[in-house]
């Protein structure tokens, strides 16, 4: 079985499922009452804890994932500025970082060993507002910072694992062009190329990263909407495939998952199309046996599974509902 955790902002609850990696069956187990709006969601490299950002009450949390049920138990907080929109661990396990929207702030906070969020940030600094994703790359020494709508630009940062500190990297900033509004980012597997799916633009552009300075150099920029297809529009989340072989990314307005291939050798990708899917798709996520995929609909407080077929395509295999606004879902591995 593996675990899946949906964030449910307008529940003010994280629901707990478990998922049959044979078919794509999902089975609720529990939800967990969090007070404050959870929305972005994390899991330490290690499995063993978890953390959620609380948009509303401008906090984030840390948790200890029970490792036979996969049940959370709150570790601590730290109280922010502004609410946060997106966190991840480190590959380290040692630091949490965070983006936000509204204030234009990449920040860093430790975790200590019992893996509880420290209170006080180690980093806070200003960009542009509009804020929205925050990854560390697989050598764990860059860090990007995508910003949407008028902001629309990338942040490049250098990151020290050794203190947790963020310097700005040669250039500090892109300026993608205009009308794009980078939102969110996937890393190959390869570490040689990222790719950042454009919520105004709605389209993916694909960078080559520089294993030795961390920085980025577009190559491809490739629509996620049918061709001719006119309509209000904005992507939202960007997931890859762990082998690397396909991405994918969401439409809110075409409510559907746009698909491409991916070539291993050279990082461009092809349109394989999109699959409809459910209403204002804004979290996604694949399991970690690249088998499955479950899209939360943010609007009717749908789930829809699907199967991941060899080709990239998607097949329907059952929709039920989770709760009020699902902001993020995060599927980890194998259990007993």
């Amino acid at each position: 079985m593996q675990r899946v955790y949906i964030t449910l902002r307008g529940d003010d609850k994280i629901a707990i499922y478990n998922l049959d990696p044979a078919n794509g069956a999902l089975n609720h187990q529990e939800d967990i009452h969090i007070p404050g709006g959870p929305s972005p969601f994390a899991v330490s490299p290690n499995g063993a804890y978890a953390y959620t950002g609380l948009r509303e009450h401008f906090k984030l949390a840390s948790f200890k994932i029970d490792s036979e049920t996969g049940s959370l138990t709150t570790t601590g907080t730290a109280d922010l500025n502004s609410d946060p929109c997106h966190i991840s661990v480190d590959n380290t396990g040692r630091y949490l970082l965070s983006a936000y929207y509204a204030a234009g702030q990449i920040a860093v906070h430790p975790i200590n060993t019992g893996g509880a969020i420290g209170s006080v940030e180690i980093e806070r600094i200003n960009t542009r507002h509009r804020a929205h994703c925050v990854i560390t790359d697989d050598t764990n020494q860059f860090v990007f910072l995508p910003h949407v709508d008028d902001s629309n630009a990338i942040f490049q940062y250098k990151f020290d694992a050794k203190n947790g500190s963020l310097t700005p990297n040669t250039p500090p900033v892109i300026e993608p062009p205009p009308g794009d509004g980078p939102r969110h980012y996937a890393y190959h597997p390869n570490n040689k190329f990222v790719y950042f799916d454009n919520e105004q633009g709605c389209s993916v552009t694909a960078y080559r990263l520089d294993p030795d300075k961390g920085t980025l150099s577009p190559f491809q920029n490739i629509s996620t909407l049918p061709e001719n297809w006119s309509g209000e529009n904005s992507c939202a989340q960007i997931h890859m495939t762990s082998s690397g072989d396909f991405l994918y990314a969401t439409n809110r307005g075409h409510d559907s998952v746009a698909i491409f291939a991916v070539s291993d050798t050279t990082g461009k990708l092809t349109s394989l199309g999109q699959h409809r899917t459910l209403r204002t798709p804004r979290a996604f996520a694949i399991d970690p046996t690249d088998n499955f995929m479950l899209v939360g609909g943010l609007d009717d407080g749908l789930l829809a599974t699907y199967r991941v077929e060899q080709s990239g395509h998607l097949t329907h295999l059952s929709t039920q509902p989770v709760g009020d606004q699902p902001m993020w879902i995060e599927i980890t591995g194998d259990f007993a």
